[in-house]
């Protein structure tokens, strides 16, 4: 009996914040897909260098070879039309045309498999991720360890202070946050921490 799955293509979307297994389980879907004999591509945008150039890797070192875009409209110039399961990570730094396109690989008849934030760090909806739950039919929420209190954490604390929307990095520049940890921009916290640390140290005494 041939399911309505193998008789179309779809959008599964997993998202969350950093640290909590969205590219491992990203690839974890990918590679069944080739353990199946299923066609598959895997693209991640240049921004994304942070471990390798080009390859998905998780944060516990699990990789996957991928091929690198600049932009979403190059995932339409790289597939080949045979492919049968498409894979997009860091799906949050591809911009608003990732949508149109990822709704024509679905309506084409592709599995589209994307992994991405979905809150910057302000605790913002990130685009295009949120447009892309919309069309999913399929979603994965994925939380991490609040490094402050141990609850369930969904959002990306941002530890150093920019105001530009997408800063490149992972730990010492980022952490999870549960919702009462969580602050918006620059945390409090780390201001915080850094004077009491100096109170700490006792002053020097002269001879």
């Amino acid at each position: 009996m041939v399911t309505l799955f193998n008789s179309m293509g779809w959008i599964e979307v997993i998202c969350g914040p950093m640290f909590s297994g969205k590219s491992e389980e990203l690839i974890r879907r990918l590679r069944r897909s080739e353990i199946a004999r299923r066609r598959v591509q895997v693209f991640k945008p240049a921004l994304d260098n942070r471990y390798s150039a080009d390859e998905i890797v998780s944060h516990g070192d699990i990789r996957m070879a991928s091929e690198v875009i600049e932009q979403a409209g190059d995932i339409l110039d790289r597939l080949d039309w045979r492919t049968e399961v498409v894979g997009i990570d860091e799906a949050n730094f591809a911009g608003p045309e990732l949508v149109e396109i990822a709704e024509r690989l679905a309506n084409s008849g592709k599995q589209v498999i994307v992994a991405g934030l979905d809150t910057d760090y302000m605790g913002r909806p990130f685009p295009p991720i949120p447009d892309l739950l919309a069309l999913a039919e399929s979603i994965t929420k994925t939380l991490a360890i609040c490094l402050r209190c141990g609850n369930p954490a969904k959002h990306t604390q941002r530890l150093v202070e920019s105001d530009s929307l997408i800063v490149v990095g992972s730990d010492g520049l980022y952490e999870a946050r549960c919702r009462r940890c969580f602050e918006p921009g620059l945390p409090r916290q780390r201001e915080l921490d850094f004077v009491r640390a100096r109170r700490a140290i006792p002053a020097e005494t002269g001879a």
